[in-house]
C-alpha cells in the first residue's frame, strides 16, 4: 500500500464516522434493511442459481419474510401482552415472597444482615401503577400520537423498512461488485480476503447466533409451558435474548423462571422441572444448535460481546446497539491481520533479537 493510499483509506474511515455521527437518527431504518437484505441474499443467490431472474428470486425472498413477519406479529403480540399484564400484576406476590421468604433464608443460610433490602416500598409503587404499567403498548402509541410530526417520522421509519430491503436485495451482488471495481489493483486481493473473512464472521454470527437464540428462546419457552409455568413465553424470550452472550441467558432465564416457579407453585417439584429445562437446553446448543448453525468461526470472546454492546449504546444509543457486533466482528478480523503483520515486521523480530 502506498503513501496516498494510506491517506485515502484515513481520509474515507473519518468521512465514515462522522457521516454516521451527523445521520445516526435517520440511520435505523436502512441499518435494520441492510441486515435482512444480508440475511436474505443467500437465498435469493440460490433461489437465482436454480434459473429464476433476479427480481423474481427477490420478490419470494420477500413474500417470505413479510409472511414470516407478520405471522409472529399476530401470533406473538398478543400473547406476549397477555404476559407482560399478568407479570405486571403478580410482581406484589413476587416482592412479597422475596422480602418474606427468600431474604430471611439467605440470611440463616449466609449469616448476613438483610434487614436494609426493604421491598415494601417497591411494592407499594408497583401495587399503586401496575393498571398504567400493564398497557405500555397502548401508552407508547398515545405518547407518540400526540405530537402529529413524531408519528409521522415514526411511521415513515417503519415504512421504509421494507422499501430499502426490497432495494438492497435486488441489487445486493451489483453492489458488492461495483465496490469491488472501486478498489486499487494491488489492494484488491488483499481487501477480498479480508472481506470474505468478515463475511464469514457475521454470517456465522448475524444467521448463526440469532437462530441459536431464536431456538433457544423456542426451546425453554416449549419446556417451561409444558412444566405450567404461566410465564413460559416471556421467560422463555428473555432467555433467547440473553443468550447473545454465551451463558448469559442460561443465567438469566433460569434465575428469572426459578422465582416465577416458587411464587407460582409453593413447592420443590417445579423448581426442579425448570432446572431440567434449562439444563436440556444448554445440552441441546452446545451439542447440536451451536456446532452446526455456528461453528467456531466467530472468535468474539464474550467480554468482547459486552462491551461492544455497551460501547454500541453508549455512543450511539438504540442504533449503535443494532451497529455494535458486526462492527466488533469486523474489527477483530482487522486485529488479527494486524497482529499477524506486526509479527512479521522488524519491529517485533528487533524486539525478539534484543532479549
Amino acid at each position: 500500500m502506498t503513501d496516498s493510499q494510506r491517506w485515502l483509506v484515513l481520509c474515507l474511515v473519518l468521512l465514515a464516522g462522522v457521516l454516521f455521527y451527523l445521520l445516526e437518527p435517520i440511520l435505523f431504518p436502512f441499518l435494520v434493511a441492510t441486515l435482512l437484505a444480508y440475511m436474505g441474499d443467500p437465498a435469493a443467490d440460490r433461489l437465482e442459481a436454480r434459473g429464476m431472474s433476479r427480481t423474481l428470486s427477490v420478490v419470494l425472498v420477500f413474500i417470505a419474510f413479510t409472511l414470516l413477519f407478520g405471522l409472529l406479529l399476530l401470533w406473538l403480540v398478543p400473547m406476549l401482552g397477555h404476559q407482560i399484564n399478568a407479570l405486571v400484576e403478580r410482581l406484589p406476590r413476587i416482592i412479597d415472597w422475596l422480602q418474606n421468604q427468600a431474604l430471611p433464608r439467605l440470611e440463616v443460610m449466609l449469616g448476613v444482615d438483610v434487614s436494609a433490602f426493604d421491598l415494601q416500598h417497591l411494592r407499594e409503587l408497583v401495587r399503586a401503577n401496575w393498571r398504567e404499567g400493564s398497557d405500555l403498548l397502548g401508552q407508547l402509541l398515545s405518547k407518540a400520537t400526540r405530537s402529529s410530526l413524531v408519528f409521522i417520522g415514526w411511521f415513515a421509519n417503519l415504512m421504509l423498512i421494507p422499501v430499502v430491503t426490497f432495494y438492497l436485495l435486488r441489487d445486493w451482488d451489483v453492489m458488492l461488485d461495483r465496490i469491488n471495481q472501486l478498489l486499487p489493483r494491488n489492494l484488491e486481493g488483499r481487501v477480498s480476503r479480508w472481506a470474505r473473512e468478515c463475511d464469514e464472521v457475521l454470517g456465522a454470527f448475524v444467521k448463526g447466533q440469532l437462530l441459536v437464540m431464536i431456538c433457544l428462546g423456542a426451546v425453554y419457552a416449549s419446556g417451561l409451558a409444558l412444566i405450567g409455568i404461566d410465564l413460559a413465553l416471556l421467560l422463555g424470550l428473555l432467555a433467547g435474548a440473553a443468550s447473545i452472550v454465551p451463558y448469559m441467558g442460561f443465567v438469566v432465564g433460569i434465575s428469572a423462571s426459578l422465582v416465577a416457579a416458587f411464587v407460582q407453585f409453593q413447592d420443590l417439584l417445579h423448581p426442579g422441572l425448570v432446572v431440567m429445562v434449562f439444563i436440556v437446553g444448554q445440552a441441546l446448543e452446545g451439542m447440536l444448535l451451536t456446532p452446526w448453525l455456528v461453528g467456531d468461526r466467530i472468535g468474539l470472546h464474550p467480554v468482547a460481546v459486552i462491551f461492544a454492546i455497551m460501547a454500541g449504546g453508549q455512543l450511539f444509543g438504540f442504533t449503535g446497539v443494532l451497529l455494535a457486533l458486526p462492527a466488533a466482528a469486523v474489527v477483530m478480523v482487522f486485529l488479527r491481520h494486524l497482529h499477524e503483520g506486526y509479527k512479521g515486521s522488524q519491529l517485533y523480530n528487533a524486539e525478539c533479537e534484543r532479549r
